[in-house]
């Protein structure tokens, strides 16, 4: 016998769906192969047959059916003999669980055979221990091959197996095939071989594969060959997708970077100009409200000396009034010569002039070049190349070099200067000179805005500066105020109302802000004990109840729920006020910021430096740090906020910085710039785009930053009426709702860049 593992056995070297139907999934019952080698069930084949043609289900070559159908594609001789052997195994009759002998029933007439121990490989046969000792006795059978059933079954003699059977002729069962019809290239057993192939050469089978062995042998090293190059060229097309992925990100971060500085260059000059424009009028204001008061000075004189003479006209006596009659003359008669306008004062209106490439379409800041890439025969060389800073400058379409994609020019470099600002005269029709009552709109200004009419200037001359700036520092480039500027989402004002109620004992003191429901808003007042519902147009809705000595101070709208830190404490209640749970928070923390989950089942709340996360139950669903254990002690999160995205947004007190982290506290990223004018960043909103709107309460400002936490610029100023803002929230992602100091709520549509 073999001794056991000897040789893996042949079903192990195959894959373990090689027998199995692509298409039906099941094991091959008369499989047929294909043209293009892939073998299939014939029933399957015949449900795919359509038209005489039927399409590979794996290569999806196109293949002609023959006209004899499905059934005369070539038979799998490779794939029968490995199902035989699989039955083989597997099969046989089976008595108490164990295979019988084929012989016994044979011998002695019974009707089943004794438990089987043996096989011999020739015959196919599960024998017995006494016919299997019989077995090698006779003539015929002495050379067979009985080897150990339990073996056998094991597949410890799979390839002596396949060796020694022979495979069986389709059309006359029980006969092997033998011979090889040369003209036919058809298998044939001795009836075949008779008729009617008698006339036809054949060979034995050993002989006709000895014959042609060498040239598939042949064929098979020419396709090796063709893998080797296929391989080649697979990986080469691969190192070149991965070389323009790499390069891709390399040109777009560089235009990301032009683009920032250009944008940073445009909005520091309209911050200068904007500068400008503030101080030209603060000038003309000033001069203006010395020359109202000179008038308003003289008006009252005359006045008071025209009631006095009417007076008395009409009360005196003639005594009376001829004694003052002298007196009274000489005063009208000086008034009445006396220059009623102190002269004419000059009334310079700013014009905006835009440099022409702002307003050519054609004219293109960044453009992209494209060059071939040119094939190396050294890919370690190739892999230097690309990152070891040897580049290229591509050619543009005219055949010039273009400058490198890392250096994009600024509008000063383009020939873009700042826009200067005009002043004109326009003549009244008594002869004074008034303020013109318009001024010149940019193309990114608000569609909706229109420019006033006015009358045609009769001078105009060119303002150099000279007058007085604005003493208000605007943020660090590219922070200026983004009003107007159509880059970055802006602020359009929606409404603005009080939140103190006639019932209201104190001044309100509004501490935080949450949206509730739709295009409502929640107000928590901590001043008077109470949470405020208010519509976006300022409407007030009622009140939510809250514990009686309980003084709201950070508040979150659940499913169904409110929750809001009170002192040391979490609170869950009802809209109707009835208390869900409490918690207990760290006293090492004067207040306790809370901010709804995106998904609106769970609450987070800033406890002592880390963020705990609890659902609608009260029980904890998560705890962490931002930063890590490494950063714990080390943050303050005096404020939160949610991003739709599932990140946290807070502002931390301890590090004076705004923080930005994902669901596990991983830092995504953090801003303490020059952009904070040195105060503690205040409360935070996040709208739908991932936006990050954070209150200066000190400054009085909302600046803006991107999903990241990279400052963009100021969002809100003194300008649009912010007075010491306190809290901010965001409603439906698009409505900033701002609380001042005195209780009063501000609500501005945030615009989209893209709208």
């Amino acid at each position: 016998m073999v001794s056991q593992g000897s040789s893996p056995s042949l079903l192990e070297a195959l894959s373990s769906d090689f027998l199995a139907c692509k298409i039906c999934l099941e094991q091959l019952r008369v499989p047929k192969t294909l043209p293009c080698l892939h073998t299939y069930c014939q029933d399957c084949l015949a449900q795919l047959a359509k038209g005489g043609h039927l399409r590979c289900p794996e290569c999806r070559e196109s293949v002609p059916v023959p006209p004899a159908g499905v059934a005369a594609f070539k038979t799998n001789f490779f794939v029968n003999g490995l199902l035989d052997l699989v039955k083989a195994r597997a099969g046989g009759d089976l008595r108490a669980g164990k295979p019988a002998c084929a012989l016994c029933p044979l011998m002695g007439g019974a009707s089943t055979g004794g438990p089987a121990t043996a096989r011999c490989l020739d015959c196919a046969d599960d024998l017995c221990q006494a016919c299997a000792d019989g077995h090698r006795c006779t003539r015929q059978t002495h050379s067979h091959r009985v080897v150990d059933l339990v073996g056998y079954r094991a597949g410890w003699y799979d390839e002596e197996a396949r060796e020694r059977q022979a495979a069986q002729c389709p059309q006359h069962p029980g006969e092997a095939l033998r011979f090889l019809c040369q003209p036919c290239s058809q298998l044939l057993c001795r009836e075949c071989r008779l008729d009617p192939h008698l006339d036809h050469p054949c060979l034995p089978l050993a002989e006709a594969v000895r014959a042609r062995k060498p040239g598939l042998e042949e064929l098979l090293a020419g396709v090796d060959n063709n893998l080797a190059e296929l391989e080649a060229t697979r990986m080469a097309e691969k190192e070149a997708l991965a070389r323009l992925r790499e390069q891709a990100t390399r040109v777009g971060m560089q235009v990301e970077e032009a683009a920032e500085r250009v944008l940073r260059a445009l909005l520091a000059q309209k911050q200068e100009v904007l500068g400008q424009l503030r101080g030209h009028v603060e000038a003309a204001e000033e001069a203006a409200r010395e020359r109202l008061g000179q008038l308003e000075g003289r008006e009252q004189v005359a006045r008071e000396a025209v009631a006095f003479a009417r007076r008395v006209l009409s009360l005196g006596r003639e005594a009376e009034i001829l004694s003052l009659e002298g007196a009274i003359a000489q005063r009208l008669r000086q008034l009445q010569d006396c220059p009623w306008t102190p002269g004419p004062a000059p009334c310079l209106l700013p014009q905006l002039e835009l440099h022409p490439g702002l307003l050519d379409k054609n004219c293109h800041l960044l453009r992209l070049s494209f060059e071939e890439q040119q094939p190396q025969k050294d890919s370690g060389k190739d892999g230097a190349g690309s990152q070891g800073g040897d580049e290229t400058q591509p050619k543009g379409r005219d055949g010039a070099e273009t400058p490198k994609q890392d250096r994009a020019q600024t509008p000063q470099e383009d020939g873009f200067q700042t826009p200067k600002v005009e002043r004109t005269e326009t003549p009244r029709e008594d002869g004074a000179q008034t303020p013109k009552e318009s001024r010149a709109q940019t193309p990114q200004e608000d569609r909706g805005a229109q420019t006033p009419k006015g009358g045609r200037s009769n001078k105009k001359r060119k303002f150099k500066g000279g007058l007085k700036s604005v003493s208000r520092e605007p943020s660090p480039a590219p922070g200026p105020n983004l009003e107007g500027s159509g880059l970055l989402p802006r602020p359009i004002f929606f409404s603005s109302f009080p939140t103190r109620m006639p019932g209201d004992k104190r001044a309100p003191r509004i501490t935080g802000l949450c949206p509730f429901g739709s295009r409502e808003i929640l107000v928590a007042d901590e001043q008077n004990r109470a949470l405020k519902r208010f519509s976006l147009n300022g409407d007030y809705k009622g009140s939510v109840p809250v514990p009686e000595g309980c003084s709201p101070c950070s508040v979150a709208a659940l499913q169904g729920a409110v929750a809001f830190s009170a002192g040391a404490r979490l609170y869950l209640i009802s809209p109707e006020g009835e208390v869900q749970w409490r918690r207990a928070l760290s006293l090492s923390q004067a207040s306790h910021a809370v901010a709804a989950m995106p998904s609106g089942d769970r609450v987070a709340v800033s406890v002592s430096g880390h963020v705990e996360v609890y659902n609608m139950e009260g029980s904890l669903a998560t705890r962490f740090i931002p930063g890590g254990k490494a950063s714990r002690g080390l943050r303050a999160l005096v404020f939160l906020s949610t991003s739709p995205q599932g990140n946290f947004v807070g502002s931390d007190w301890q590090q004076n910085s705004l923080v930005v982290c994902d669901g596990l506290g991983q830092v995504i990223g953090e801003y303490r710039g020059p952009g904070l004018h040195g105060c503690q960043p205040g409360s935070v909103s996040v709208d739908k785009k991932g936006y990050i709107f954070l209150t200066l309460r000190e400054v009085n400002k909302v600046v803006i930053l991107d999903p990241k936490g990279s400052l963009l610029g100021d969002f809100l100023t003194a300008y649009h009426g912010l007075e010491k803002p306190r809290v901010t929230t965001m409603v439906d992602g698009r409505y900033l709702v701002v609380s001042l100091s005195n209780g009063t709520i501000h609500v501005f549509r945030v615009r989209p860049p893209d709208s």
